[in-house]
């Protein structure tokens, strides 16, 4: 189980996003090698377009390259032109100063970007960008290839079908994401599963949204661990996954390099009498949210163009409670499931329909200004 990530997205900065703290990022990415792990991951559009260069200053120019694996993404939704996508795969690694890259992903996979709004064909396809992919691996510039993935279940089942060159997924999963209506990961897991494929874990701790839990939550944890921290129980529910490459944990202090690895150290299989205090404990944390998850169970069967009214409120009223509620993971799923259900642009606005419960409540209002949020927080 000692697959812990190292993600690269919320490095600590002094005055801005790109404005790095070096000498807090070497001890960290000191003590995460020191401790045995080697798994880094960055992106191209992570901290303003500048982590893949942070990652070779504390990583690549100064660590042997054989004592660490780096991960970093082709930035799908750019809607880059095919004649720029050489380009931008060669600027990679420049910027992170390797000569290959270990894993290597096509960054957000979604109905939209594979399928586009009218079903015969998005970026991902128009653009041949697996057909890119698959050449820089023959030339050895890159040695695993893999997705993210921010869409059905349904979907994923489908583009594994079609490319069997992929090798691995990588998926939003923690307690909360687990039985998501929208995020789908445990759907997900299964289908990577099925497919023979390797699993890695974003989001963890989703965006640091279970590092802190409603007081009761908490109460319940620590009468069964009092020494573990609330943010290890969520690294430790996907630790014990099976298939898995790497548990990535988006670190942004020394303390949270060293409690990470004293979790994934130690880490085993939860016991029932584990599950169960935390599947309590995230009960309490969606009750906590504007829409309570008991209120949102009450709609079941209601759609809104095609979609179940009990995933909208349920996206949205999580968002809520996050850190940052803009930046939340489930923020990238709904207009996907719109373009699944009836090829809609939900960023062009949807046809009236009136929501109605199956006593006749009108919950119109409700579900349109969680549409409205979601649509505006789309990314």
């Amino acid at each position: 189980m000692k697959n812990l990530g190292f993600g690269m997205m919320r490095l600590p900065v002094l005055s801005g996003p790109t404005d790095f703290d070096y000498e807090q990022i070497n001890r960290m990415v000191d003590a995460f090698l020191d401790a045995g792990y080697t798994y880094f991951d960055t992106s191209f559009v992570y901290h303003e377009g500048k982590s893949e260069e942070a990652t070779r200053k504390v990583l690549v120019e100064r660590h042997p390259r054989d004592s660490f694996t780096v991960a970093t993404k082709f930035p799908t939704f750019m809607m880059i032109p095919e004649e720029k996508i050489e380009e931008i795969f060669q600027s990679q690694l420049d910027n992170l100063g390797v000569e290959y890259i270990d894993y290597y992903l096509l960054h957000n996979i979604q109905n939209v970007y594979y399928d586009g709004y009218d079903g015969k064909g998005g970026i991902v396809k128009t653009t041949h960008l697996f057909e890119h992919a698959k050449k820089w691996k023959e030339d050895g510039k890159i040695r695993h290839l893999g997705i993210s993935f921010h869409s059905s279940a349904k979907l994923l089942d489908r583009v594994l079908t079609e490319h069997p060159e992929i090798e691995f997924v990588q998926i939003a999963l923690n307690p909360i994401d687990w039985d998501s209506e929208l995020v789908q990961a445990a759907l997900c897991y299964d289908v990577i599963r099925k497919h023979g494929r390797k699993v890695i874990i974003m989001e963890a701790v989703k965006g640091g949204g279970l590092a802190k839990l409603p007081a009761e939550a908490e109460t319940i944890l620590k009468s069964v661990h009092p020494d573990w921290s609330i943010a290890s129980w969520s690294v430790r529910f996907c630790l014990e996954k099976e298939d898995v490459i790497a548990v990535l944990s988006g670190m942004s202090t020394i303390d949270q390099v060293l409690d990470n690895v004293k979790t994934s150290d130690e880490a085993k299989a939860l016991t029932e009498e584990e599950h169960e205090a935390l599947a309590r404990a995230m009960k309490i944390y969606r009750e906590s949210a504007p829409i309570r998850q008991s209120e949102i169970d009450a709609y079941k069967d209601i759609l809104y163009h095609g979609v179940p009214v009990t995933a909208i409120l349920q996206a949205y009223s999580i968002c809520q409670i996050q850190p940052d509620p803009g930046f939340s993971d489930d923020n990238n799923y709904l207009k996907n499931a719109f373009a699944e259900a009836e090829h809609v642009d939900f960023s062009k606005g949807l046809e009236k329909q009136t929501v109605l419960t199956k006593d006749g409540k009108d919950i119109t209002e409700m579900v349109e200004k969680a549409v409205s949020w979601l649509t505006e927080h789309s990314f």
